[in-house]
């Protein structure tokens, strides 16, 4: 579902390493994925978090925002970019052309293969891309990202943006219980899209998500997570945390 409104500012000031601005060009993410903290962080019931405010100006204020500012914006720092509501309005690919033009550096993150669409805008940008992977099984996708494109066209992207020269990394997190056991299989999936960098997430957890979480028996897993650090960095990969 999609709810059209007006935004007062584009740009926020942003708290995050590395990123000076962020930009969401929407409201709420489709993809409902069952760990994220982005109801809780923006006061937002989670059955409502999926109802997607458009944010149709976004482009046109932000066209007016970028003449004084100077560093690096995010974009997608609290919704997913490229989530299926950016297909039909392409308010994120609006925005990457009124940024590059700027000469301004981004820093963009999403869960969507959709993003290749803009692959001749990004190239053609200062910044990075990362992808975010936490599982290879399908079945737990389902479960846990329920609205969101399957690991495998995910994998694909962080290939295809590698190959045409984006400064690209996968965003692995948060990690979940379901990834032990499988951590080997995951690392060489991830290493052969050709991506060096990785960064490693854990489980964020909040009162109402912990809530959410317990009731569906998913937990995160310290020992995954150490595994795979240390086999991407046994595989030459560049491995940090995401703070």
């Amino acid at each position: 579902m999609f709810e059209t409104v007006k935004c007062k500012r584009a740009l926020s000031p942003s708290g995050l390493p590395g990123i000076d601005y962020a930009l969401n060009p929407y409201g709420g993410c489709e993809h409902g994925c069952v760990y994220c903290y982005g109801p809780e962080v923006t006061h937002t019931e989670f059955g409502q978090w999926r109802i997607v405010k458009v944010r149709s100006n976004i482009a046109e204020r932000l066209a007016k925002e970028v003449r004084n500012i100077d560093g690096t914006v995010g974009v997608g720092t609290v919704t997913d970019p490229y989530q299926y509501a950016e297909k039909r309005f392409m308010l994120t690919s609006q925005c990457l052309e009124v940024l590059r033009s700027a000469g301004l550096r981004v820093h963009v993150h999403t869960k969507s293969d959709l993003i290749l669409r803009d692959l001749d805008i990004i190239s053609g940008m200062k910044g990075e891309v990362g992808i975010t992977i936490t599982t290879l099984d399908e079945k737990v996708s389902h479960v846990t990202e329920p609205g969101a494109p399957l690991p495998a066209r995910r994998l694909d992207a962080l290939r295809e943006l590698t190959c045409a020269g984006v400064d690209t990394y996968a965003l692995v997190g948060p990690v979940l219980r379901f990834l032990e056991g499988r951590e080997e299989e995951f690392v060489e999936a991830v290493a052969s899209t050709g991506v060096r960098r990785m960064c490693i997430d854990r489980l964020n957890l909040r009162p109402l998500l912990s809530q959410r979480l317990d009731r569906m028996g998913i937990t995160g897993s310290a020992e995954a997570l150490e595994k795979i650090r240390r086999l991407a960095g046994d595989s030459g990969m560049e491995v940090t945390d995401v703070f």
